[in-house]
């Protein structure tokens, strides 16, 4: 799933980037989501003024890394705050299908093989340089060379000819890679080994929807790219704002571009500030900040606002339990068949212990909700309906437990071969809620006799615990993410046998076989890649290697002085430009 995948904490994040989030819920019914039900994807449109200044709320429990360039950054967090003037190569429908009403044009031969990207004319860096294709092709440079270390150098984006081999040293260049009117055209042609049926939509990952200012980053090595000052202090983006001040991990000052190629944008400043989950609902009533995100387990306290439009929508994300059963190693994921979570009863039985739905009910009014598949039914077709996942099931959790030989010894159950059996679990520090949500899973693991303990005896820091996680850490057993999705549905970059992102480390041949079904040329029939998505789905439930937890409406407080705020994906390459204060 692409726009861009990103790790998370679910909060609000734009629907252009794969992420980490944190998961964090955003009261004893469900009144919350017939709320958020009525509200609509968008302020109210109305005639806006030039000039202003926009204070934005960024809601994180810990400092943002500010690593502000596409192919470095993983957070949501980080895509939150640069979004100002992070514009992307292209518009989309509502669908989130690419079309050229943005910076740049796309142009598909299914036939050649290729995908054609042309930066429209006057589309320039906030330094006044037009954007070259130089600066298209330096971003798979960025991506692919091994002293980035990049986490988005996948398995798909080496369906492009020659990008292996540059990644590997063998090549200096990226042969598949053609600027057919030299570095300082406006053009490059992408030469694919295979075509893949969803490569029309934005966020399919098979080749970049970005671009780098490869005149101002071309003396920085690669190996120093992410800790540099013009990463970290003084990035160069094309969109409407340009940045022009930074706090470090706590806020950041943006003004106008005055080289945006739409034309002026509206307000004279933005501030986007670092405020704490706990502290959102009182940020919101006293009218602290012009947009903020609603922290759903504080709906009740902020819903009565005055003089705010709420804004609403579920977003492409979604939380998830997951299982380490491997490692990373050589870029690929290596599975332990040995591995303490490597039992298929073991992984099922602690999924059917969660008592999910009552935690969403008590905690989140029901804006947030169980869902039963890594699929989003957001996604329509592709999301199978007859999955239902792990509802609340004690009985049939000992059940599992007991046939697959986890005895109990006293008041927990032993490994199958007698050992004792301690489970680890790494989760994310978030809002006042999140302590009791993991005690309370806590307890009803201890209730089918699991011995399961927080790794480090406390919840996690977001950037501790992504770090922990992704390196494969031998205190982590079990761990609690989030992600946010890219647009075009495809699990590739999330669960592939070469996806850096598949933190479990699971790797099966038969995934690997009902992956490559999804994206193969038969799948450019709509019917088959239906077919093939739903066979994943009921593998990947039964597997439960990775188990789906929740996903949570996603509610703004804005000003409602403001104008032209959209939450709606034909709108997301263009809402900075647009936004305003009402005349």
């Amino acid at each position: 799933m692409k726009t861009s995948k990103l790790l998370g904490s679910i909060g609000i994040v734009t629907a252009a980037a794969l992420s980490l989030v944190a998961c964090g819920n955003k009261s004893n019914n469900n009144s919350g989501a017939s709320d958020a039900k009525k509200f609509k994807e968008a302020t109210p449109t109305k005639a806006v003024k030039k000039g202003g200044s926009l204070s934005y709320a960024i809601e994180t429990d810990t400092p943002f890394t500010g690593i502000f360039n596409n192919e470095l950054s993983t957070t949501a967090t980080d895509s939150d705050v640069m979004q100002f003037g992070n514009e992307s190569l292209f518009d989309t429908d509502d669908n989130y299908k690419i079309n050229n009403k943005g910076p740049a044009t796309f142009k598909l031969d299914r036939k050649a093989k290729t995908v054609t990207i042309e930066v429209k004319k006057g589309v320039k860096w906030s330094d006044g340089k037009q954007v070259n294709a130089k600066d298209l092709e330096y971003e798979y440079e960025i991506m692919a060379n091994k002293g980035t270390a990049s986490q988005r150098y996948t398995g798909s984006l080496q369906n492009i000819v020659g990008l292996k081999e540059y990644h590997d040293g063998k090549a200096k260049t990226i042969s598949g890679i053609e600027m057919p009117d030299g570095e300082n055209g406006r053009k490059i042609v992408i030469h694919f080994k295979q075509m893949k049926p969803g490569m029309l939509q934005s966020g399919n990952g098979y080749f970049l929807e970005s671009a780098s200012p490869y005149h101002y980053l071309k003396d920085v090595p690669f190996n120093k790219l992410q800790s540099s000052d013009k990463i970290r202090k003084n990035p160069m983006f094309f969109g409407p704002y340009k940045l022009s001040k930074i706090v470090r991990g706590q806020s950041t000052t943006w003004v106008p571009n005055k080289y945006y190629w739409r034309g002026t944008p509206k307000l004279n400043k933005i501030t986007a500030s670092v405020v704490n989950p706990n502290s959102a609902s009182q940020a919101i009533k006293s009218h602290k900040f012009d947009i903020a995100g609603v922290i759903n387990s504080q709906w009740d306290q902020v819903k009565g606002t005055k003089n705010v439009n709420f804004v609403a929508k579920v977003p492409l994300e979604y939380s998830y339990m997951g299982f380490k059963v491997g490692k990373w190693k050589n870029g690929e994921n290596v599975e332990n068949p040995k591995a303490k979570m490597n039992n298929k009863s073991l992984r099922q039985a602690m999924a059917y212990a969660m008592n999910i739905d009552a935690v969403a009910k008590r905690y989140t009014h029901g804006l947030s909700f169980r869902i039963p598949t890594l699929i989003p039914e957001q996604f329509n077709n592709y999301f199978d309906k007859d999955v239902k996942g792990y509802p609340y099931n004690l009985k049939k959790a000992n059940q599992l437990l007991d046939k697959a030989g986890y005895k109990k010894k006293g008041k927990w159950r032993v490994q199958p071969n007698g050992k004792p059996l301690v489970i680890h679990l790494a989760a994310m520090t978030g809002d006042s809620t999140k302590e009791p949500t993991i005690q309370n899973y806590i307890q009803q693991w201890h209730k089918i006799g699991l011995n399961v303990k927080l790794t480090g005896g406390r919840l996690i820091e977001f950037n501790s615990f992504y770090d922990k996680v992704q390196n494969d850490d031998p205190s982590v057993d079990v761990f609690m993410g989030a992600w946010s999705l890219s647009s075009e549905p495809s699990p590739q970059d999330l669960y592939s046998a070469h996806a850096p992102f598949n933190f479990s480390r699971f790797n099966t041949k038969e995934n690997t076989k009902l992956l490559d079904e999804i994206d193969s040329e038969k799948s450019f029939n709509n019917s088959y890649r239906v077919d093939a998505f739903h066979k994943w789905q009921k593998y990947m439930d039964d597997q439960a290697y990775v188990v789906p937890m929740t996903n949570s409406y996603s509610i703004s407080a804005v000003n409602s002085k403001i104008s032209n705020f959209s939450l709606k994906p034909s709108d997301a390459n263009s809402v900075w430009y647009k936004v305003g204060f009402n005349k």
